[in-house]
């Protein structure tokens, strides 16, 4: 215990300290002034190894004040050159490449682009698959480089707006329903043929249709019945040939008759058949067809 004396003396006396008996020594010594200093050196250690750690992370990442490696930030954005992976879902609002290179999208399993409205739904979406390319969208448009539709579709109806539609494939086109079109048309010197396997072809025009063969001949050919009907006009047959090869030929006339020449005679129900000519009409003689 240090006890301290107070002495209360008056002005031009002199009084003789006492000698310190007991020195206090301030600061660390011994083993824990060696941990301090142990510890102190760690930390510098420490803080050098880190500052080494991020200068090499920034070089190897090719850090710079313009962005990090081949990405580099531009007032338009972000501009990314040489091929990149992108591991999750990549959202944008534009993508396009250079002027003077292409952009290419790539991936192991399929290509998926999106289009969300303000709730996060998706309104379109593009799916390119190892096996299919899927579109998923209320209209589906083609547009030529001015801006004219090309191709259209919608839950309604499909819509063309190039002036000539080719099909190329050996077995033509197939439509469950109908088609309007102005014109149907084969390549030249190559047959046109309308053609329902299994069921009837009706061709309509509120105009009239019309069937042109510049260098050919035209064939029509069923299994059943091929009827032509006016319902407001005549059939008129505008040749300077009518062939009939397989009309049926009814009785031969009298026996003196060998010109081989044949009239044509027509039944009430208006089927027609042969008669061999004489001097008057045998179609009455014959009409025993008709019945």
């Amino acid at each position: 215990m240090v006890r301290e004396q107070y002495t209360t003396t008056t002005e031009g006396t002199h009084i003789q300290r006492p000698e310190n008996q007991c020195v206090y020594k301030i600061g660390i010594y011994g083993w824990r002034k060696r941990c301090l200093y142990l510890f102190v050196l760690l930390l510098l250690i420490i803080l050098l190894v880190n500052f080494g750690l991020t200068i090499w992370i920034l070089k190897v990442m090719w850090f710079s004040p313009t962005g990090m490696g081949h990405l580099r930030v531009t007032k338009d954005g972000l501009r990314l050159e040489g091929e990149s992976e992108f591991l999750f879902p990549l959202y944008a609002k534009e993508i396009h490449s250079r002027v003077d290179s292409s952009l290419l999208l790539q991936s192991t399993q399929n290509v998926t682009v999106n289009a969300r409205n303000s709730e996060g739904e998706v309104t379109g979406r593009l799916k390119v698959g190892p096996k299919m390319v899927e579109v998923q969208s209320q209209q589906f448009q083609i547009n030529s480089k001015d801006g004219k539709p090309l191709f259209t579709v919608d839950e309604k109806e499909v819509v063309v707006g190039t002036d000539k539609l080719r099909v190329t494939g050996p077995e033509g086109a197939l439509f469950e329903h109908s088609v309007e079109t102005p014109l149907v048309r084969a390549d030249p010197f190559q047959d046109l043929r309308l053609e329902s396997p299994t069921r009837s072809l009706s061709m309509d025009a509120p105009k009239g249709v019309h069937i042109k063969a510049h260098a050919g001949k035209i064939e029509a050919l069923s299994q059943m019945d091929i009827i032509f009907q006016s319902s407001d006009g005549m059939l008129v047959l505008d040749a300077e040939t009518v062939c009939l090869p397989k009309l049926v030929q009814g009785t031969r006339g009298a026996a003196g008759s060998s010109q081989r020449l044949y009239e044509i005679c027509v039944c009430p129900d208006g089927k027609l058949y042969l008669s061999v000519a004489g001097a008057g009409t045998t179609c009455h003689e014959n009409s025993h067809i008709c019945l």
